[in-house]
């Protein structure tokens, strides 16, 4: 409170009172608040001090980064947990010793269902009541870095939206389809405004697309599969539905190790409908919760797309908890549990 730009020189000042340091290295969180904030990190980045900023609002996306600071800065997207990062902040062993002790082992299978439920907030982690802390969260970002930010005056259509695109996941949608599913619950919205309200939820952090590798141009812009940045968030939307969220979480995963190099493959010429496509790692990713009932339909797909696809790929089946190896038709596919998969380097 009264802070003001003007302010941040003291900071320096006392710095410098408290050490004779060389080197100095200068923290500020949350600090786009304060009006100006630009105009003192761009003088300390002339400088060349340290500095690290960090905020949890919009206004620090790196195109707005951009726009304030030029290239006098390094930009790195910070993501909630990762399951492994869960398992370090909780203390459970998560080596490849304790995979082979019954205990341990059972405390890593626990926790990896704990946190395709809940996700990886990490101050969620320890509380009773993750849903309604999770639900906090939610609202901020929809309240502030989307609806405040973007001045969005239909926020039914919105919140609308963004329930829809829940209920979706691991299944591609248009955004002509999600206007006409907005319109039918009376709320009158468009698809330009569908196009813009999810490139909103994008740019806060909330949604990520993936898109179909062998589409046309048009039709990868215009139907992908939006997944959430967080299980628990989607989990705010969803009853029982554990395949979906075994999926979300495995778009996280590869969202944070290869960024947007990761597609789904859905050809209407093949049959092929792979839930993940890694062609720089030429892998092919389908998710099930179990393929003990249905192995044939589960491992069809793979099996076409590695007979119809030149070069040899990495197959693979993540479940809740199978682990074998597939041989049909030449065709070697890895059935590997969550809990192994999250932890294991592709």
């Amino acid at each position: 409170m009264g802070f003001t730009k003007d302010d941040f020189n003291d900071i320096v000042e006392t710095a410098y009172e408290l050490t004779d340091a060389k080197e100095i290295y200068y923290f500020f969180d949350e600090i786009q608040i304060i009006d100006g904030w630009e105009h003192f990190a761009r003088r300390m980045a002339d400088q060349k001090k340290h500095v690290y900023i960090t905020g949890s609002n919009a206004k620090m996306l790196s195109s707005e980064m951009e726009k304030v600071l030029g290239g006098r800065y390094l930009s790195q997207m910070i993501m909630p947990f990762s399951f492994c990062e869960t398992l370090v902040y909780k203390k459970i062993d998560h080596d490849e010793m304790a995979m082979f002790t019954t205990s341990k082992s059972a405390k890593i299978r626990r926790g990896c269902q704990e946190y395709v439920l809940s996700g990886g907030f990490p101050e969620a982690q320890l509380l009773k009541n993750k849903r309604e802390y999770i639900k906090s969260v939610y609202e901020k970002v929809l309240l502030g870095d989307i609806i405040e930010r973007e001045k969005v005056n239909n926020k039914m259509a919105l919140r609308l939206m963004i329930k829809k695109i829940a209920e979706t996941v691991m299944h591609e949608i248009s955004f002509n389809t999600l206007a006409g599913n907005v319109k039918a619950t009376g709320i009158k919205t468009s698809t330009d405004a569908m196009i813009d309200y999810s490139s909103y939820a994008e740019n806060a952090y909330l949604l990520f697309r993936n898109k179909n590798y062998v589409s046309k141009f048009a039709e990868k812009e215009s139907t992908p599969r939006f997944y959430f940045y967080d299980n628990g968030i989607l989990s705010l939307f969803l009853i029982d539905k554990q395949s979906t969220l075994l999926e979300n979480a495995v778009a996280v995963y590869l969202k944070r190790r290869f960024g947007e190099e990761v597609y789904y493959f859905k050809s209407s010429q093949t049959g092929i409908d792979i839930d993940f496509y890694l062609p720089e790692e030429k892998c092919a990713i389908q998710v099930a919760g179990s393929i003990d009932s249905a192995e044939d339909r589960e491992t069809k797909s793979l099996i076409s797309f590695a007979e119809k696809t030149e070069g040899k790929h990495r197959l693979i089946i993540v479940t809740n908890e199978e682990e074998r190896t597939v041989n049909k038709d030449d065709v070697t596919i890895e059935v590997i549990p969550a809990f192994k998969f999250f932890l294991e380097k592709i």
